[in-house]
C-alpha cells in the first residue's frame, strides 16, 4: 500500500513539473520574448559545445530550438515543452509546442534543449507546417546545474536534419517507446 502512494505521488509531481514547461509571461509578447531568450541562451551553448553547429545553422535552410521537461516513473513517461522555428532565408519564426508519452522501464526527470537543423527546405517545411512525430528514445543521464555527465549529445535523424540534445539539468534512466508530436503554437503566432 505505501508503494501505491509513493507511486500516487511520482506521477503527481511529473504532471505539475511538465506542466511547468511552458513559456513564462503574461502577455503573447511577454511569452514569445521567453521563447526567443530560451534559444539565444541554448545557441550560445550549442556553439560553445559545438562549434560546428553554427555554420550548418547558418547555412541550413532553417533551425528550430526547443526547451523540453520529461519524466519517466517506472513503465510510464511524458513530456512537453515549448520552441521556435526559424526559416533562415525569410526570418520567419514560428512558435511551437511539444508533447511526449512513452512506455518503457526507467525513473528520472530531464530538463533539455534539442536544437533541430534542416537541410533541406522541404523537410523544414514540412516539420512547421504539418508537425511531426516520433519516437524511440535511450537515455542515460545524471546532472545537476553543472555537476554530473549526461550521454546524449548529437543524434542525427536523417541525412537532412540532425538534432543536438543538451541535458540543462536532470536525472534519467530511462528505455523508453516514445511519440513526441511538434505542432505550432496556435496561441503564440
Amino acid at each position: 500500500m505505501r508503494l501505491f502512494h509513493i507511486f500516487g505521488i511520482c506521477i503527481l509531481a511529473s504532471i505539475l513539473l511538465v506542466s511547468c514547461a511552458t513559456p513564462k509571461g503574461n502577455t503573447i509578447q511577454d511569452k514569445r520574448s521567453y521563447v526567443l531568450n530560451m534559444k539565444n541562451e541554448t545557441l550560445i551553448k550549442l556553439y560553445r559545445e559545438y562549434p560546428i553547429a553554427k555554420s550548418k545553422i547558418k547555412n541550413a535552410a532553417g533551425y528550430a530550438v526547443f526547451s523540453n521537461i520529461n519524466t519517466n516513473l517506472f513503465l510510464f513517461s511524458s513530456g512537453n515543452g515549448y520552441g521556435v522555428a526559424i526559416h533562415n532565408s525569410s526570418g520567419k519564426k514560428t512558435y511551437m509546442k511539444m508533447n511526449f508519452i512513452g512506455i518503457g522501464p526507467g525513473i528520472g526527470l530531464k530538463d533539455f534543449r534539442a536544437v533541430f537543423i534542416f537541410k533541406n527546405k522541404h523537410v523544414f517545411n514540412d516539420f512547421v507546417e504539418k508537425g511531426w512525430e516520433f519516437g524511440g528514445q535511450a537515455d542515460a543521464a545524471a546532472k545537476s546545474g553543472e555537476k554530473g555527465m549526461a550521454v546524449g549529445g548529437e543524434m542525427y535523424v536523417e541525412k537532412d536534419i540532425e538534432i543536438y540534445q543538451m541535458t540543462e539539468a536532470g536525472v534519467a534512466l530511462q528505455a523508453t517507446i516514445a511519440g513526441t508530436k511538434y505542432r505550432k503554437d496556435t496561441g503564440l503566432n
